[in-house]
């Protein structure tokens, strides 16, 4: 209905004005003599129809035209209306009611007042005995202006602004549907926003929740395997280095997942209260604490270092250490690992390779070895811009990931390029 009423309100007025052509033409085909231009009627069907069809797009054009054709009519520039065709004038209150239809207050008012202006006219041009001498309303009796208007003049001007009012009843009446229309639409767009909002409420009430007691989990877990591990290393001192090591690591792993897990859990929203987040810097010590896990980690890059927005080097930082990890957890210790960073492209490229152990390979379909970080890792490069592929390579597992650099790095080396050339 909405959909049936946009098109006719922006097409109604053309097509309702060569309807109103046509059948004037058919209704006045008799008294044309067989020459359209030689019928008195034409120039005021023309100008009319243009009035009509041009009320919508442009309404001020569509007023001036009829103006025109009344002016023209009163200094007699254009033959006056007839008996025949003296309702071509109500073309005028026609277009009026599309005006009222699709424009704003200030051109209504104006549309108004002017067609109130149209009506006087027309009163006179219709009366007078100079112009129509009574058209449309009486026989010509032969009486003077003054008589026939003081007669007359009143009734025809309330029964022309009557069909004006009607036309413009009409136009508001339409105006208001679509108005109504619009406002139930914007009505249900609130509700469904406010649904929207009510659900991700209960989310996140339900998400800190959990936080609470996932932080309270973690918290006691870390800190028992945390104070274990310093426990072993204080009370057994004849233990072996590497033994003593794997305890070291144990311990700084779990306190520094403890300090991870607050941030993340009770900080995660307010970075201004989180310790800074890992950069670019911090991985030669992931790589570190990673070999010490149990990891042969091959480091490497190519090209030249490139400046990275805060965002992008986190990313970078949580998916090789996302990689490492499942590195670890399914290669197990002594996993060969081949970290590579290539800045020579249009943004840095991070290259993860790792050996498949043949019992994982054989028994761990590739879904379980990808497990729930790709998804975290996807995300947080497409965040920053770029994408990750992750899967089986023959013997290893590798994992691209690739970070654009920002527009104005990219601005600057094209600069620097052309300037080269």
């Amino acid at each position: 209905m909405e959909r049936s009423l946009n098109h006719l309100r922006r097409w109604g007025a053309p097509a309702f004005a060569v309807v109103f052509f046509i059948l004037w033409c058919i209704a006045e085909a008799g008294r044309m003599g067989g020459s359209f231009t030689a019928w008195s009627g034409a120039l005021p069907l023309v100008l009319m129809t243009f009035a009509i069809a041009l009320s919508v797009w442009v309404p001020y054009a569509s007023m001036a035209i009829t103006a025109a054709l009344l002016l023209g009519q009163l200094f007699h520039l254009i033959p006056p209306p007839y008996s025949n065709h003296w309702a071509i004038y109500l073309g005028a209150f026609i277009a009026l009611g599309f005006t009222l239809w699709v424009s704003n207050r200030r051109t209504r008012l104006i549309a108004v007042g002017l067609n109130v202006v149209f009506a006087a006219l027309m009163t006179v041009l219709m009366l007078s005995w100079r112009y129509g001498g009574g058209v449309g309303w009486f026989p010509d009796l032969g009486y003077g202006d003054s008589v026939t208007f003081s007669q007359f003049g009143w009734q025809l001007f309330a029964l022309l602004l009557l069909i004006a009012g009607g036309c413009a009843a009409v136009g508001l009446l339409l105006a208001l549907f679509l108005e109504r229309e619009s406002l139930f639409q914007a009505r249900a767009t609130a509700q469904r926003g406010l649904h929207k909002a009510e659900v991700n409420l209960v989310v996140e009430q339900e998400r800190s929740r959990i936080s609470r007691d996932l932080h309270d989990v973690l918290a006691h877990s870390l800190t028992v395997i945390s104070a274990q591990a310093d426990g072993i290393r204080y009370l057994n001192k004849g233990l072996p280095a590497s033994v003593t090591e794997a305890l070291e690591s144990i311990a700084r792993s779990a306190r520094s997942a403890l300090l991870d897990a607050q941030r993340v859990i009770e900080g995660g929203e307010n970075d201004d209260d989180a310790r800074p987040q890992p950069q670019l810097n911090d991985l030669e010590s992931l790589v570190e604490e990673m070999r010490n896990g149990g990891l042969r980690i091959e480091f490497g890059e190519s090209g030249e270092r490139r400046d990275l927005t805060d965002g992008q080097q986190v990313a970078i930082y949580r998916i090789v250490q996302e990689s490492l990890t499942n590195a670890l957890k399914h290669g197990g210790r002594d996993t060969d690992v081949r970290l590579h960073l290539d800045w020579s492209g249009p943004g840095l490229t991070v290259h993860v390779a790792s050996t498949i152990a043949e019992t994982d390979a054989a028994a761990e379909p590739e879904a379980d070895r990808v497990g729930r970080g790709l998804p975290g890792m996807r995300e947080r490069a497409h965040l920053a811009g770029g994408w990750v592929t992750a899967g089986p390579d023959g013997e290893h597992f590798r994992v691209t990931a690739y970070i654009p650099y920002p527009k104005q790095e990219q601005s600057v080396d094209d600069g620097a390029s052309s300037d080269n050339d």
